[in-house]
């Protein structure tokens, strides 16, 4: 076998890469960088995708070093709002903590990852991410605004309260996500105080709360797969239907990136 067959062999076989941004916290007085290991575990049993963890307190400099060893890109949420600044608005939550270099390091990813055309995933802040990053913005305090339902969750139950079903998703008829879940209305937990508004460029809402809230948009204008949900679907993920359909869905979109880098070199070997 000639060493252009190996290694087309091997581009092929190999899974699919994809990049996971960490987040700020203190703890007794040293800056770390985390993510926790209810988003990375789906990723790898239900995807079949090796999770690669980048600091984001470095900034951007090595972004596009990054992305060449990507087949995916996947925005999980955090405990930090994204600064109101970078959409525009005074900040109405300043009790509430932030992640200033994970914003401006996220936000020129989305933008980046879709130039590349690699598939997105996001999941809360993720979601509000993509939608900042593409011009949109936010409801700061959705539990404040008219005509919406508190989506907090409550800090004195359990966790597994908190991450309990909280409330339905209308998901659109003729919708990617419809086809994928076969399924006019799912079950979700509900753990944030934010929330899209106006909806960036090239996005859609393909579910809505029952108040109308948006709790998934999708991008298919903009990238082969661009998808993300206000919801925790990574949360005891194996246990839910709706969660592995999302993450192998999103797996089977990144090893279609694996393909096309194969057939990319394979062409130029």
């Amino acid at each position: 076998m000639s060493n252009s067959n190996i290694g087309n062999k091997k581009q092929k076989s190999r899974k699919p890469v994809v990049l996971m941004s960490m987040g700020a916290q203190e703890r007794k007085g040293h800056d770390y960088q985390v993510m926790t290991h209810k988003y990375i575990l789906p990723l790898v049993e239900h995807a079949g995708c090796v999770p690669v963890l980048i600091p984001t307190c470095c900034g951007t400099d090595d972004l596009e070093q990054y992305l060449d060893m990507a087949d995916g890109v996947y925005l999980t949420g955090a405990g930090s709002n994204i600064d109101p600044a970078l959409y525009g608005q005074e900040n109405q939550t300043p009790g509430k903590g932030q992640d200033r270099d994970r914003d401006l390091f996220d936000l020129p990813l989305v933008r980046a990852a879709i130039a590349r055309g690699l598939p997105i995933f996001g999941v809360c802040r993720g979601m509000q991410e993509i939608n900042v990053a593409l011009g949109g913005d936010l409801y700061q305090k959705v539990y404040a605004e008219p005509g919406f339902n508190d989506h907090r969750e409550n800090p004195d139950d359990p966790v597994n309260v908190q991450y309990a079903p909280a409330h339905s998703v209308q998901v659109a008829a003729s919708s990617w996500l419809h086809t994928l879940l076969g399924s006019d209305s799912i079950r979700v937990n509900s753990l944030h105080g934010q929330g899209l508004k106006t909806l960036g460029k090239g996005l859609e809402a393909i579910a809505r709360a029952e108040d109308g809230l948006v709790e998934a948009i999708h991008g298919p204008s903009l990238s082969p797969f661009l998808f993300a949900v206000q919801w925790h679907p990574e949360w005891q993920a194996a246990q839910n239907p709706d969660s592995v359909k999302i993450f192998e869905a999103f797996g089977q979109a990144c090893r279609s990136q694996v393909q096309k880098k194969a057939g990319a070199y394979d062409s130029a070997a």
